[in-house]
């Protein structure tokens, strides 16, 4: 049976602008959200359920931080995505053992990455 105990369970990103986060992640990846007021919103998984959110902070989150993946089923589509939506590619895309990814960074300057399998 499975079990929530212990498992990663919910991924917060740290945004300066709420209304230009959602926008971004809108575009780029068909995100939708929960509001929670002007500093927070709940980021919608493709079940129905919470599965993130995005928390605005006066300054961005310091690099060197876990680092969030994202799959893409069409690596080279979610790379155009992210620059039409406001972001920036900020690596790649590389090969890497299991397939291909890049990184990117969102209009905060949080900096995540998508990869999809070989």
């Amino acid at each position: 049976m499975a079990t929530r105990h212990h498992r990663i369970d919910y991924i917060e990103l740290s945004v300066t602008d709420l209304t230009v986060a959602r926008a971004f992640y809108a575009g780029a990846f068909g995100w939708t959200f929960v509001d929670y007021g002007p500093t927070y919103a709940g980021i919608v998984g493709a079940d129905g359920a919470e599965v993130g959110g995005l928390a605005v902070v006066e300054t961005p989150a310091p690099a060197g931080g876990p680092f969030v993946l994202l799959y893409s089923d069409d690596l080279d589509a979610s790379a155009e995505a992210v620059e039409a939506a406001g972001g920036s590619v900020v690596s790649g895309p590389y090969d890497f053992p299991g397939g291909r990814r890049f990184h990117f960074a969102d209009p905060s300057g949080t900096v995540l990455g998508v990869w999809a399998s070989s």
